[in-house]
């Protein structure tokens, strides 16, 4: 699919629009069910995204990857969504939480990709926020303690018993 013309999307052009969207639609899907607690939140997600990326459009000035820079709007939606539904949860205290011993089961056809999500959508959201942010898209645990507004402490210990929880989650969904 060919690039998306930005100076027609600017200028309110539906067709281009529409083209972008195409463009962008899936990879962001992905990235919103990574961070949602359900297919509709991550759907409200994409959509608050888009409408965010079109407002702000023009505050793309062509410096670094577009790809990147959109990106980082829908992280940032999808971190507002977050923070919308469980004011502070993120660095609520997990220490002695219940979490099943038993994940959710599986059909054996299902894509692996599809499977990793309802996998990391198990983990716990403060959990599921940092391994993201961490894991997925790079950010370093300063950087996260600044976004998250925890310490960098928090940061590194959430995403430790995120690894830990991920992977029992994994295991269990491997053998079931």
């Amino acid at each position: 699919m060919a690039e998306p013309n930005l100076q027609a999307c600017l200028s309110g052009d539906r067709l281009a629009q529409k083209h972008f969207f195409e463009c962008f639609k899936g990879k962001m899907f992905a990235l919103c069910l990574r961070y949602a607690n359900s297919r509709e939140d991550a759907e409200d997600i994409l959509q608050e995204g888009f409408v965010k990326v079109f407002r702000d459009l023009n505050q793309y000035t062509g410096a670094g990857n577009f790809e990147g820079w959109v990106r980082k709007v829908f992280v940032n939606t999808a971190l507002q969504h977050l923070q919308k539904q469980k004011k502070n949860l993120i660095t609520m205290e997990l220490d002695g939480q219940d979490f099943p011993d038993e994940p959710e089961t599986y059909l054996s056809d299902e894509p692996p990709a599809k499977n990793m999500i309802r996998i990391l959508q198990q983990l716990p959201t403060g959990y599921r926020t940092i391994f993201n942010l961490h894991i997925l898209e790079g950010y370093s645990h300063p950087e996260i303690a600044e976004i998250l507004d925890i310490s960098v402490g928090t940061s590194k210990s959430q995403l430790l018993r995120a690894k830990v929880h991920f992977r029992k989650l994994l295991e269990g969904s491997l053998t079931t």
